[in-house]
């Protein structure tokens, strides 16, 4: 299936975002841990999530969490501790992501975790039992969700868990969120330089709401940035939110969107400043990346990134694919040392009615959309990838004025 995007000539729109997935994911961890009678309000209803509800409701020892990779890495270490045996594998793009880290992690403080398949990735075999915990060093430019994965379950081992993390520590606010989140649930840590030290301890049961999803409100300033007029209402949103993502609304200062905090979330209004080069370093907001090349290239911004290291192992290799598909727009996008991304302004022809590939990654669909605003008729290969994150994107598209064509 493809999708034919053509945009509106202007974007006067309220849109309810999703939850949260990151949050969500957390949450659903970390209330499984506390024991809690309470239902989770507002739980985001993407893939990602979808598969940990259906995890913790299934009745057998299998867990198909196909391409959530979040998923992957936090049922791997909840049901680590969790007695019984347990398989738990993904799509085949799954079964290529490293996991050996985490396993190795895992092991090293009492679990019993084996290879199924290609050594160091999933699917994998998972014999739970009580955790004895300790100390482990990593190294700080592993996944977040790595370490996350550990923190969360630290409060369950019999010693607690200390973790030394080694060099650069990269996607910090995600490791903060997930310790925010800890300690609403009545565990708290003690982080002094790169040492987070969490004791034994029990989770309490407490109502806990999710909030929506920054990393979705990005498209939207996309779109803004994009308009010669636009405003749009996001609902749902925090001044003091704990996602790192809330970096966009300052980043989006200097691509001419200003954001204005409400009881309700955020109003995003088109200004007449632009930078004149973009200089960021993402590595405390990676799933920003392809939403800024997209943007920078549109609006004729040339801009060098760093920080970009772990797009290589997301659901795609992401440098591979933004340089792919910019390039069908016209733009040359060049990359160095995995993970910078440079545009120094160099243009070739473009694809007439360009195909955007989408790699089975929900962000490329999403942060090439709104090109569509500066050129009509861009086509939206395997559309449905949204789902993942954000299923009533297309949705939302459409209720804002895009016109969105299911072509063959």
């Amino acid at each position: 299936m493809k999708y034919k995007v053509n945009a509106p000539e202007n974007i006067h729109s309220a849109i309810k975002l999703p939850a949260s997935k990151s949050i969500s994911n957390r949450a659903l961890i970390i209330n499984a841990l506390s024991l809690s009678p309470y239902e989770i309000d507002n739980l985001s209803d993407c893939d990602d999530t979808r598969v940990m509800v259906e995890a913790f409701n299934a009745e057998d020892n299998l867990f198909d969490v196909k391409a959530a990779g979040t998923s992957m890495r936090f049922l791997t270490a909840f049901l680590s501790r969790l007695p019984g045996e347990w398989i738990i594998t993904g799509t085949e793009r799954m079964q290529e992501r490293p996991i050996n880290i985490l396993v190795d992690a895992l092991n090293s403080l009492g679990a019993h975790i084996e290879y199924l398949g290609k050594h160091g990735c999933p699917p994998l075999k998972i014999r739970g039992s009580v955790l004895t915990g300790g100390e482990i060093y990593l190294s700080g430019s592993v996944s977040s969700q790595f370490i996350s994965a550990l923190l969360m379950i630290a409060p369950t081992m019999e010693r607690g868990l200390t973790i030394h993390l080694e060099g650069n520590v990269i996607s910090i606010p995600y490791i903060k969120l997930t310790l925010r989140m800890m300690s609403e649930f009545g565990v708290k840590a003690h982080w002094d330089e790169n040492t987070i030290k969490i004791y034994r301890e029990e989770y309490k049961p407490v109502h806990y709401s999710v909030e929506s999803d920054w990393s979705a409100a990005s498209y939207w300033y996309e779109m803004v940035a994009l308009s010669n007029d636009a405003e749009v209402e996001l609902l749902g949103l925090n001044s003091d939110s704990g996602q790192g993502d809330s970096k966009v609304a300052e980043l989006f200062i200097d691509l001419g969107v200003s954001t204005e905090y409400t009881d309700k979330g955020v109003i995003l209004r088109k200004t007449s400043r632009v930078t004149k080069k973009m200089f960021h370093n993402f590595v405390n907001e990676p799933d920003l990346a392809q939403t800024f090349v997209v943007t920078c290239c549109l609006m004729n911004v040339p801009f060098m990134f760093t920080g970009l290291q772990s797009l290589k192992i997301k659901e795609t290799d992401r440098i591979e694919a933004l340089k792919a598909e910019m390039k069908k727009l016209g733009y040359i996008i060049t990359d160095s040392e995995n993970s910078i991304l440079e545009w120094n302004g160099e243009r070739i022809e473009s694809q007439t009615d360009a195909a955007i590939d989408t790699y089975e990654d929900h962000r490329m669909a999403m942060a090439f959309a709104p090109a569509s605003i500066k050129r009509n008729n861009i086509i939206i290969n395997n559309p449905g990838v949204v789902t993942k994150s954000y299923p009533q994107y297309w949705a939302d598209l459409k209720k804002s004025g895009f016109t969105i064509t299911e072509i063959d």
